[in-house]
Formats: structure tokens, C-alpha cells, sequence
């Protein structure tokens, strides 16, 4: 069975950083591709980054791109969401996805912008 077990979110103020972390436990094939999701309140879930197995690939939201770095330690079966200048619209509940033969999701993790 896999799960996806995200942490690193929390309060901060713009213009601040925070590193999401998302293990992966269990077996799952070796061609996947990893990515981080957010949905705030009364909207829908959207696609902030992804990264392809080998890290070569990544694609970006157009709203975090210059600010937040999605890489992936495959050692530690870790994909990770670096997050700098912080914005009050980056306020959501962030959920890692993983894709192999079908999607796994983590149970998210709040990350807050305070002005």
C-alpha cells in the first residue's frame, strides 16, 4: 500500500519561506511523476509544480514561477516544495500527488500567509 505523508506547512508572513517535504512509503513503479496541488476555500484544487522521475522535467503554475522549486530525493523517496516571497494569495491546503499506473494523494498540509 502507498502513502504520501506531507509536513513542513505552517503560519508565515509574506514576503517569507517554507520547504514542504512529501515522503512516499510503500512500492511503486520507477516511472512516476510527483507534484504539489493546493486548493484554498471555495475554490478548485489546482496544479502548483510537478517533477518527472529523473528531475529533468518540472512544470510551474505561471502564479509561483520565480518563487517556489519543486525537486525530488528518489534515494528517500522525498519530493520537496520550496517556497520563498510568500504571498497572501498562496494561502491553501497543499496536497502532494503521486502518479504512477493510477494517483496517490497525501492528506495535505495548511500553509497560511498572513499580511
Amino acid at each position: 500500500q502507498v502513502q504520501l505523508v506531507e509536513s513542513g506547512g505552517g503560519l508565515v508572513q509574506a514576503g517569507g519561506s517554507l520547504r514542504l517535504s512529501c515522503a512516499v512509503f510503500g512500492s511503486i513503479s520507477t516511472s512516476n511523476t510527483m507534484g504539489w496541488y493546493r486548493q484554498a476555500p471555495g475554490l478548485q484544487r489546482e496544479l502548483v509544480a510537478s517533477i518527472t522521475r529523473s528531475g529533468g522535467g518540472t512544470n510551474y503554475a505561471d502564479s509561483v514561477k520565480g518563487r517556489f522549486t519543486i525537486s525530488r530525493d528518489n534515494v528517500r523517496n522525498t519530493v520537496y516544495l520550496q517556497m520563498n516571497s510568500l504571498k497572501p494569495e498562496d494561502t491553501a491546503v497543499y496536497y502532494c500527488k503521486l502518479t504512477t499506473f493510477r494517483d496517490y494523494w497525501g492528506q495535505g498540509t495548511q500553509v497560511t500567509v498572513s499580511t
